[in-house]
């Protein structure tokens, strides 16, 4: 399959079998909805929820959003989540707990069986969520292991119990920064941020985090309250000061290069190959949420 990576600056978690928050998550501005059936179902809702999942895709897709479908680790949930998920319209599966490569390998060929049964056009992509110690460890496996997979993305939560830490920056800085290596190494999506995405009340202190983040490399996350989808859009954006800058940036070199010359001066700074591709990452970023939002 060809490996289109998606615009995900913000990706609302909402529980399937929540019908008011279905209802209205197409009006939050979030670039996905993760329709969850992990974490925020209870063992005993999980077959519903499974069933609401066709009936939720347009709602929550109503305004351009991509669909993501969080399913279950343990295989006997997975094989069930994967057989009601597997439908057209969504967009990837966020598989927790990914623990190898062989793990999206199975999962990926499961999919490709139910691709061809139904007929789905638009092969499903994945991300990976890291949320053990094993898993970290074969993280760059993990993140090579199909075409299929769009991004790598660590579970605060979930690994800093697994460790036995507190979900906090200091403990959490090194496997989010490894995760970004190991992603940009695999050429998909760094997804996350250097905190907890069980903070969301201080609306100051996510800022900080996120725009930390977003100078680290990361390129998007998940978050659980729509209060969160403004902040991770802008954040996650580059500021229209840079985008200017970038282009300038980017025409005084092209110039020079026409003239013959190697050593440019850019606003009484040298410039050399890096910081020219940079700039041209920071047009193409740019240009790719612009055609996004034109889209919605």
């Amino acid at each position: 399959m060809n490996r289109i990576l998606p615009v995900w600056r913000s990706m609302l978690f909402v529980p399937v079998n929540v019908g008011r928050f279905v209802a209205t998550a197409a009006d939050r501005g979030a670039d996905a909805i993760i329709l969850d059936l992990e974490d925020s179902i209870a063992p005993a809702e999980k077959a519903r929820a499974r069933t609401l999942l066709a009936d939720a895709i347009p709602q929550v897709a109503r305004r351009g959003a991509d669909v993501v479908v969080r399913v279950n680790r343990p295989w006997r949930l997975l094989v069930r989540d994967l057989e009601a998920a597997a439908i057209e319209g969504i967009a990837a599966l966020s598989l927790p707990k990914t623990d190898s490569a062989e793990h999206v390998q199975a999962v990926a060929e499961i999919l490709d069986e139910l691709e061809a049964e139904r007929g789905i056009a638009a092969p499903i992509g994945l991300i990976a969520m890291i949320e053990t110690p094993g898993a970290f460890f074969r993280m760059e496996a993990i993140a090579r292991a199909h075409p299929r997979l769009l991004a790598l993305t660590v579970g605060a939560e979930d690994l800093a119990l697994s460790v036995g830490m507190l979900p906090e920056a200091e403990g959490l800085f090194m496997p989010k920064q490894v995760s970004i290596f190991a992603a940009r190494a695999a050429g998909i999506l760094p997804l996350g941020f250097v905190g907890t995405v069980a903070d969301y009340k201080d609306q100051a202190a996510f800022r900080a985090v996120v725009a930390r983040s977003a100078k680290l490399g990361f390129l998007g996350a998940a978050c659980i309250h729509p209060l969160q989808v403004p902040v991770l859009n802008e954040m996650y954006s580059p500021p229209a000061e840079e985008v200017a800058r970038a282009e300038r940036m980017v025409a005084v070199y092209d110039a020079a290069l026409a003239a013959g010359k190697g050593a440019v001066e850019f606003e009484g700074k040298m410039i050399d190959i890096p910081v020219v591709e940079r700039a041209k990452g920071v047009l193409a970023r740019a240009a790719a949420i612009a055609a996004l939002e034109r889209r919605r």
